[in-house]
């Protein structure tokens, strides 16, 4: 979902060259210090703008800030400590249900005494070699989730999906969503776009079918309790407290749901 954003630091040199060299020439004879200064203090200056522009994976959700948009996919894997001190044991057998669903379940599998699996919504035609070894191992597939899900009920302690509903119309959700239920034992998480960010570039439009219909909270609650699927208070209190403790702040909408009985 997410695309590595171009280097910011190319405003910089596109706008005339950096920024400080008018007053590094008019200063060099009277102080050869501030001209040091003035150039280390550039220097500085493009290393950071090229650190935020993805010199490291853990700043790429504060870049799709910067762009207007947010992969609720990135979000889930920051979140993976969060979850498991919210939901301890039941962490142990998951389902991740989105688009680059390898990166989320290959994060998944290096936490200890974790069994993961993971629902591509879209194509793996472009997939890299290590997405294929887990697609060719059947713990990665691809499936259309406006139909039911090839597992058998109660197959996973826990589901987590991201990057896939907002694109379900109500249609489609009310098929989804219960499945994702009936396939989970222990709950569902979700993790949806907030309103006013856009989540797919005009490029990607056609893969997807449809832009993102980014709901708000109250949306989503009227939503669940209409379709009877209710939310898991003991684990939002968790959560919260899980991340108020680690200064975590979710760049997307988090819900909990329980599983039916």
């Amino acid at each position: 979902m997410s695309r590595r954003p171009g280097n910011p630091s190319r405003r910089l040199v596109d706008g005339g060259g950096l920024p400080f060299v008018g007053t590094i020439h008019s200063k060099t004879r009277s102080s050869p210090f501030l001209t040091i200064g003035l150039v280390l203090g550039a220097m500085l200056l493009v290393g950071f703008c090229y650190h935020q522009s993805g010199g490291s994976r853990n700043d790429l959700e504060a870049v799709s800030r910067v762009e207007g948009s947010t992969s609720c996919t990135v979000e889930v894997q920051r979140a993976i400590p969060i979850l498991k001190k919210a939901y301890g044991d039941s962490m142990h057998k998951v389902l991740h249900v989105g688009p680059d669903t390898c990166s989320v379940v290959s994060k998944l599998l290096k936490e200890e005494d974790t069994e993961a699996w993971g629902v591509e919504p879209y194509d793996l035609d472009d997939a890299d070699a290590s997405c294929k070894s887990l697609v060719r191992k059947g713990i990665v597939r691809a499936a259309d989730i406006k139909f039911p899900l090839p597992y058998r009920a109660k197959s996973f302690s826990l589901v987590i999906v991201s990057d896939a509903l907002d694109y379900l119309s109500p249609r489609y959700l009310n098929r989804t969503l219960p499945e994702l239920a009936r396939v989970s034992i222990d709950g569902v998480v979700i993790f949806a776009g907030y309103p006013g960010r856009q989540k797919a570039k005009d490029s990607e439009l056609p893969k997807f079918g449809r832009p993102a219909k980014l709901r708000s909270s109250s949306w989503w609650i009227r939503y669940f309790v209409q379709t009877s699927l209710d939310e898991n208070e003991a684990v939002v209190k968790k959560f919260d407290q899980a991340a108020t403790k680690r200064s975590y702040r979710p760049a997307c909408q988090v819900f909990h749901l329980k599983s039916y009985s």
